[in-house]
């Protein structure tokens, strides 16, 4: 059984495991054991209450119940820019017009944007490719919903999530190349995993603070401003079905879309409900449901046959086991989206 859980110092190997699969793009998990390890010390500092809210962020696993091991990581940062400034590009437009010469230009540029400065971030989403199958990738990713839901209080009133813009295998973007290159003097793949690492202060140090425009681009950098990598455009899709849009705001570095919604417009949010804990035999007939528990410090999360018209979840002991709950406890539960449950 496939449960979610908080990241645990043990998983460091297969964290470093997964990282090294991603292909790049993924400035948040980074093929660096010393950054890893420091998350996954500030992940469970978050849990314990050891740390301002500027720096909290939370860390779960995908993990098998038998073996425990880490196959998929996703995060949530509960508000970024406080500590930092938190960048990127809002694509907007500057008009440029002339009365006496029968001159009017809409001509679209690109801003630098400290806008979405305290808002929670979903981030670091990536699951080993032996594991895509079935329904991994919803419960890796909406499962941080049902956290949030739980514990509301914790998190802003905003989420956002930076989806991973257009590259090649060799590290090679388009955006980067014809933005980028030309104020930071290094690769894409060096910008990329300096940003991973932390060290971002060359970000603010570096990048123009006067507008571009678009139309200066390469027709390559152009075409990709808020396109997502096609391993990310899954990820993109999941997100969408609950409600996220993008608004014109992009990455920095590889023109990759933010995607944003208000937290309380979430559809896994709005339409979770409770339910009590029953043990008996499940109906595996019913369809399957995202299900959480509500233990903060031992939070866990799976995917398990439900009726969303009830007021009880029936579990096995083996089920509730690995949810860490007993008969009478309560578990919040939420249908998966009507086109998910055809796939």
């Amino acid at each position: 059984m496939m449960v979610i859980r908080p990241v645990e110092r043990d998983d460091l190997p297969q964290l470093l495991a997964l990282a090294s699969k991603t292909g790049g793009g993924l400035t948040s998990l980074p093929v660096d054991s010393a950054t890893l390890q420091a998350r996954i010390e500030r992940s469970i500092q978050t849990w314990q209450d050891r740390l301002p809210r500027a720096e909290q962020g939370y860390v779960f696993v995908l993990a098998d119940s038998q073996e425990n091991r880490a196959v998929g990581i996703c995060a949530i940062e509960v508000a970024v820019g406080l500590q930092e400034p938190w960048y990127n590009f809002r694509v907007g437009t500057q008009v440029h017009a002339s009365k006496e010469l029968n001159v009017y230009a809409n001509l679209p540029i690109l801003s630098l944007s400290n806008d979405h400065t305290g808002s929670s971030e979903l981030c670091t989403l990536f699951l080993d490719p032996d594991y895509r199958d079935g329904k991994n990738g919803y419960l890796l990713s909406k499962s941080r919903f049902l956290f949030m839901a739980n514990f509301r209080e914790r998190f802003m009133d905003r989420v956002v999530a930076e989806m991973r813009g257009i590259s090649d295998e060799q590290g090679h973007s388009p955006f980067w190349e014809s933005v980028g290159s030309h104020f930071f003097s290094m690769s894409f793949t060096q910008a990329d995993f300096l940003s991973g690492t932390g060290q971002k202060t060359f970000i603010a140090e570096l990048m123009p603070k006067h507008p571009l425009y678009l139309h200066y681009l390469s027709p390559e950098a152009q075409a990709v401003i808020g396109q997502v990598h096609p391993k990310t455009a899954p990820a993109r899709a999941v997100l969408e079905a609950e409600g996220f849009r993008y608004r014109n705001y992009i990455d920095i570095f590889d023109g990759g879309p933010t995607l944003e919604c208000d937290i309380d417009q979430i559809r896994a949010i709005r339409k979770s409900r409770l339910q009590q804990v029953d043990q008996g035999e499940p109906d595996v007939n019913l369809p399957l449901c995202l299900v959480a528990n509500n233990d903060y410090h031992h939070y866990r999360a799976a995917l398990l046959p439900a009726d969303m018209r009830s007021d009880r979840i029936v579990l096995s002991a083996a089920q509730a086991e690995a949810l860490k709950c007993q008969p009478g406890d309560s578990l919040r539960v939420v249908s998966l989206c009507p086109e998910e449950k055809k796939a």
